[in-house]
C-alpha cells in the first residue's frame, strides 16, 4: 500500500481537470492505497508568501495551514499533482502552494557544501490538462520549457522523482471519446507506477 497525495488545482467542479480527478480517486482507491487529497480551490488555500513566511522558513518553522500541508507532504510515498496548464505555466493557486509549503529548510536547504534535496526519495506523477494542441507546443519548444521550469526546477530540485508527466492536449474541443481515452490513461498511468497493495 502506497501513500498518496492528490492536489488538485482547478476553480471549476466540472471540469474535464475534475473528471481527472474523480478517475484517478477511484483508481487509487480501488488498487487499495492510502489517500489524502487537497483540493486547493475547495480549501481556500491561501497561495500569497508573505513576510512571516519567508521569516518561518529561514527558522525552519511553518505557520499553521503550511504546517499542515507540509505534515501532509511528509507522509506521501508519491504526489499526484492534476492541474491546467495556464499561461504557459502553472495556475497561480498552484504556484503559491509550492512557494509556500515547499520552503527553505523543509523541502531543501543550502549550505557550503551547495544544494540539500530534502525530500528525496519521494516521487510524484503529473497530468496537466491544457487547451492547445500537443503540435503545437512541441514546435515552439513548450514542453522542454516545461520540464526544465516544473520537473526539473521545482521537483528534482527539492528530490522528488517525477515518475511520468503526461499532458492530455486540446481538452475543449475533442470529442467525449478521445477524453474517455484521456481517463482510461490516467489509471493506466497509476497502475503502471503505483503498485497495488
Amino acid at each position: 500500500m502506497t501513500n498518496v497525495l492528490v492536489i488538485s488545482a482547478h476553480p471549476n467542479s466540472d471540469s474535464f481537470n475534475h473528471g481527472v480527478l474523480d478517475e484517478a480517486v477511484s483508481e487509487l482507491q480501488s488498487l487499495g492505497h492510502e489517500i489524502q487529497i487537497r483540493d486547493l480551490y475547495s480549501l481556500q488555500f491561501d497561495p500569497v508568501m508573505t513576510f512571516e513566511d519567508l521569516a518561518n522558513s529561514k527558522e525552519g518553522t511553518a505557520r499553521g495551514d503550511v504546517l499542515a500541508e507540509q505534515e501532509l507532504v511528509l507522509w506521501a510515498d508519491t504526489l499526484l499533482i492534476i492541474y491546467p496548464l495556464w499561461w504557459a505555466g502553472l495556475p497561480a493557486l498552484l504556484k503559491g502552494y509550492i512557494d509556500r509549503v515547499f520552503s527553505y529548510g523543509f523541502a531543501y536547504s543550502m549550505d557550503d557544501n551547495g544544494l540539500h534535496k530534502l525530500l528525496t526519495g519521494k516521487k510524484a506523477l503529473l497530468v496537466t490538462t491544457m487547451g492547445n494542441s500537443e503540435s503545437h507546443y512541441r514546435q515552439v519548444g513548450m514542453f522542454e520549457a516545461l520540464q526544465k521550469t516544473i520537473d526539473e526546477g521545482i521537483f528534482d530540485f527539492v528530490g522528488i522523482q517525477v515518475l511520468e508527466h503526461r499532458y492530455f492536449e486540446s481538452v475543449p474541443t475533442v470529442d467525449d471519446t478521445t477524453r474517455g481515452n484521456m481517463l482510461e490513461n490516467v489509471k493506466e498511468m497509476i497502475r503502471t507506477h503505483i503498485a497495488s497493495s
